[in-house]
């Protein structure tokens, strides 16, 4: 039997003094009267505390269990509930004002797999301080592109000079629009980025790639499988290897949600921090026409459902699943996706407290940030969200944010 929360916590802050003359005020915060929901599946804490010093949480659970320390500056949440920062286990960043879209969202991490620049390189190398009030980004640099093995290794040391925290391929022939690349590039891509202790993220559409991508070594299945069911083959080597799964179920429905105007461009919490020159172009008649006319959007369509059903089936047979949106592309609207990507995970069979465990202690374990990030517990980042109504009875309540706090810090405070 589980230990209860309380027990597995103690208030490290009565420990840490503060210099003689020191304002402890401005290195202690504590929050409280919140519902705690700590991302480790465990059930919620009623009259929970929080208490954080510079921009790491020292103690959380039970008020009957943690001594805030005196002189704290305190933030009381009576009636609210505490969730853990989002991550995104698949986005894109295309410039560092993204970090302020995605953390006004609740979303506070992003694997950006391809394509940043170098101001989100900077952005990245500029994150490990508790003055941070954004998103966290881990960078993939560009999509590697190989034709042979040779070039493949070349193009691993290139990213490996830029000091990336993965590699990013393509598996994929755009619905027979392109050539794949073959089978021998991207073996030799996968064994030179493990010879440089670096991981790969693939993206793919058809499950014999996943397979074969699987027995290769590939590190992170970065799409659904789309064209069919998956099999027990798949799911049982899958399941074996200890790799994750990403659904970025939403990039299937930007692919033909602007047939029309969709429901969420009326929501004023959409609207607070979307990409309006995306909105009024998707608005355009013109634009929905040809979204409701093109081959590709119709076949993405009807390869969702099938999407669905297999990340149900994965999920069952006991593959971690890191949510993830594929976030970042025009039309893919950063932060407000990865909301809908939850409601779509409980729609698919999934129980709220599955899909937060998916997108905060999950994700963290599967990217490899789990040390910091994924859970309000002694010792991390402080990253987390304040929400209105509990999402554990409904999970579109992630949409009811009152404030977003990164490394103890109020996203948005001052602007």
């Amino acid at each position: 039997m589980r230990p209860c929360v309380g027990t597995l916590l103690f208030a490290l802050g009565t420990l840490l003094p503060v210099a003689p003359g020191q304002a402890q005020s401005a290195r202690v915060k504590a929050f409280t009267g919140l519902t705690l929901i700590d991302g480790t599946a465990r059930a919620g804490v009623a009259n929970a505390v929080i208490v954080v010093r510079d921009g790491r949480v020292v103690a959380a659970g039970p008020a009957t269990g943690v001594s805030i320390p005196a002189g704290a500056e305190r933030h009381a949440l009576d009636g609210k509930v505490v969730i853990p920062g989002l991550i995104n286990a698949h986005g894109h960043v295309n410039t560092p004002a993204d970090l302020q879209t995605y953390a006004a969202y609740g979303v506070t991490t992003v694997v950006s797999l391809g394509g940043e620049t170098d101001a989100t390189f900077a952005a990245r190398a500029a994150q490990d301080t508790p003055a941070l009030d954004r998103a966290r980004v881990y960078v993939a640099g560009p999509v590697l592109t190989p034709a042979t093995p040779d070039e493949a290794r070349a193009m691993v040391a290139g990213v490996a000079a830029q000091h990336v925290d993965w590699v990013k391929i393509r598996i994929d022939d755009n619905l027979g629009t392109t050539a794949k690349m073959p089978p021998e590039v991207y073996r030799a891509v996968i064994d030179e980025s493990h010879r440089r202790n670096l991981r790969v993220a693939v993206h793919l559409f058809y499950l014999d790639d996943a397979k074969s991508l699987l027995q290769a070594g590939a590190d992170f299945i970065a799409h659904s499988v789309r064209d069919r069911e998956v099999d027990a083959v798949f799911m049982d080597a899958l399941k074996a290897s200890g790799r994750c799964y990403s659904p970025t179920l939403m990039r299937e429905v930007s692919t033909f949600v602007y047939e029309s105007t969709p429901s969420f461009f009326s929501d004023p919490a959409f609207l607070a921090h979307a990409n309006k020159e995306w909105v009024a172009s998707l608005r355009e008649p013109a634009r929905q026409e040809a979204t409701r006319t093109n081959v590709a959007a119709q076949r993405y369509k009807a390869a969702l459902p099938v999407a669905i059903r297999n990340l149900k089936r994965l999920f069952d047979a006991g593959v971690p699943i890191a949510m993830g949106t594929d976030t970042g592309p025009t039309g893919r609207f950063q932060g407000w996706f990865e909301l809908m990507e939850l409601e779509m995970m409980v729609q698919a069979g999934f129980t709220p407290a599955q899909v937060i465990a998916s997108a905060t202690s999950v994700a963290a374990r599967c990217m490899g940030l789990d040390r910091d990030l994924g859970s309000i517990a002694s010792g991390k980042w402080a990253d987390f969200i304040v929400l209105d109504a509990n999402p554990l009875a409904d999970i579109a309540n992630v949409k009811r944010i009152s404030s977003v706090w990164i490394a103890g810090n109020r996203v948005g405070a001052g602007r």
